[in-house]
C-alpha cells in the first residue's frame, strides 16, 4: 500500500467515528424537545398540566376551593387577540370546571397557531388536568374570524394530600399563542366556537336543551 493510501485509510478511521458521533448528536437534538415535552406531560415537571377525561375527575372535595387565574400572551408578530372571558375562577378539587377564552384574528390571511401552556407554581402541574382545550392541537383561524373557546379542567384532589402542595390555594394557568412551525394537520378553530349560553361542543343553548 502506498504512503498516500495509508494516510487516507488512517484519516478515514479517524473521521468515520466523528461523523457517526455528529450524526447521533443531531438525532438527539432533533428529538430532545418532543421527548422532554412528553416527559413533562407525564410527570407534570416544569409546570406542564395533564390531559384527562371527565371520568377521571373523582369525587369533589367539599369545603375547599382553589383560585385558578388565567394569563394569556400572543407572539408579537402574530396578529391575533387572545384573552380569557374571566381572569379567575374558584375551582373545587375533583369537580370539572369550564371557562372560556376568545381568539380574534386581525390578519388578512389564514394562520395556524399553537398555544404553549404551563401552570404556576410549577409543583402543582401534575395535579391540574384538562379535559378539553384548544392547546391540544395546531389550530387554524381565518382572516377576521372570532372564536369563543371552552377549556374544561379539574384539579386532582390529591394535591391537597401532597405535603409539598397542600398549602397551595392559588394557581395561575398561562397560555402563549404563537404561529405554528408545523401547520400540517391543523384543525379549524371554528369547530370549538361556543356561543354564549351554549354548552361546549353542542352549539345549543341551555335554554333550548330542555325543549323537545
Amino acid at each position: 500500500m502506498s504512503r498516500a493510501a495509508s494516510l487516507r485509510a488512517r484519516h478515514l478511521r479517524v473521521v468515520a467515528p466523528l461523523v457517526g458521533v455528529l450524526a447521533m448528536m443531531g438525532v438527539l437534538m432533533y428529538y430532545a424537545v418532543p421527548l422532554y415535552n412528553m416527559f413533562c406531560q407525564v410527570t407534570g415537571i416544569g409546570g406542564t398540566t395533564q390531559r384527562a377525561t371527565a371520568a377521571e375527575a373523582g369525587a369533589a372535595v367539599d369545603g375547599t376551593t382553589i383560585t385558578v387565574r388565567f394569563a394569556t400572551e400572543v407572539q408579537p408578530d402574530l396578529p391575533w387577540r387572545f384573552y380569557p372571558e374571566t381572569r379567575s375562577v374558584a375551582v373545587t378539587p375533583g369537580e370539572p370546571k369550564t371557562v372560556f377564552f376568545r381568539a380574534e384574528s386581525h390578519a388578512d390571511r389564514t394562520i395556524v397557531g399553537h398555544a404553549a401552556y404551563n401552570v404556576a407554581p410549577l409543583k402543582v402541574g401534575q395535579y391540574i388536568n384538562k379535559i378539553e382545550c384548544f392547546c391540544f392541537t395546531e389550530e387554524r383561524l381565518g382572516p377576521g374570524e372570532s372564536v369563543r373557546m371552552p377549556v374544561q379542567l379539574f384539579i386532582d384532589p390529591g394535591m391537597l394530600k401532597d405535603a409539598s402542595t397542600d398549602e397551595v390555594r392559588t394557581v395561575t394557568l398561562s397560555y402563549h399563542f404563537f404561529e405554528s412551525a408545523n401547520p400540517d394537520g391543523a384543525k379549524d378553530l371554528k369547530r370549538l366556537d361556543t356561543p354564549e349560553g351554549s354548552r361546549p361542543g353542542t352549539g345549543r343553548s341551555d335554554a333550548a336543551g330542555g325543549q323537545s
